[in-house]
């Protein structure tokens, strides 16, 4: 019995002899299945095959953990260290011992949380090897493709952690999708770890949301609008998306702000001929 992993998302699956017949997430009009088809490898086949983890601090207290050769989506995920505990902010598929003996290091991981089922991946082999509880919004559970006893869905608008590190239920990208808003980030002006919830886009002056990010659909001008209003209590100097170079690192919460208006404004627009 094998835990297949999908090529593309990286998602694992529960153990089967064969791998499935089709990745349910891929299949998603917010996902695609790759050129070549559907495709399957194994942690044993990536770690055969020569993929490594790197660490690389992003500021003080927070560890971006990054897979290379990029695999899959090629996300990286966070360490948020804090003195009650870790938190892991979203996942990727490898993991290894250099990881966990990294990781360990580093003070380990009292808690995994993640933002959308694209960055659920290999999440109950990290919370096995950490013994870590897993926390996901209730509205995402039919995207869980490999059920964990740690896995913890929480349900409302937020979820405080500890210390005021909070989960926030933005929706959007996915009903369930989460940010989570560190106060203490940047010498206590706050942070957003909010993964591709709300993206940031090449100019890194703004972000962006979206229902489907390859495939270019759009999310209403409506939901924008609850997005933005759901936010918009919160403060933080900076914002960390979903890969190294997307990071929003000087007035991130005026960005989000001035990025859904535009982003609004865009699609009100009629144009005229």
């Amino acid at each position: 019995m094998e835990h297949w992993i999908c090529k593309t998302c990286g998602t694992q699956f529960a153990p089967s002899e064969q791998p499935p017949q089709t990745c349910p997430i891929c299949d998603d009009l917010r996902q695609y299945v790759g050129y070549n088809g559907q495709e399957w490898t194994t942690l044993a086949r990536m770690q055969q095959e020569g993929f490594r983890n790197e660490f690389r601090e992003q500021e003080p207290g927070l560890i971006g953990v990054g897979t290379k050769p990029s695999f899959a989506i090629g996300e990286r995920a966070l360490l948020l260290q804090h003195p009650q505990g870790n938190v892991l902010w979203d996942c990727m598929s490898l993991i290894d011992d250099e990881t966990v003996t990294e990781i360990k290091r580093l003070g380990g991981i009292k808690a995994i949380a993640i933002s959308h089922p694209h960055y659920y991946t290999t999440m109950v082999e990290w919370s096995e090897q950490f013994d870590a509880p897993i926390y996901l919004h209730e509205a995402d559970r039919q995207w869980v493709m490999r059920p964990g006893e740690r896995i913890q869905f929480w349900s409302g608008e937020t979820h405080e952690l500890w210390d005021g590190l909070k989960l926030i239920r933005l929706g959007g990208h996915f009903p369930g999708g989460t940010v989570l808003h560190w106060p203490q980030g940047v010498d206590g002006k706050g942070a957003l770890l909010s993964g591709d919830i709300i993206t940031v886009v090449a100019d890194r002056r703004y972000v962006s949301f979206m229902y489907s990010y390859p495939n270019l659909i759009p999310l209403p001008a409506a939901e924008v609008r609850r997005i933005r209003d759901a936010i918009s209590p919160y403060a933080f100097e900076r914002l960390y998306g979903a890969w190294w170079e997307r990071v929003v690192a000087h007035d991130a919460h005026q960005a989000v702000l001035r990025s859904a208006e535009r982003y609004i404004q865009a699609l009100d627009h009629v144009p005229t001929t």
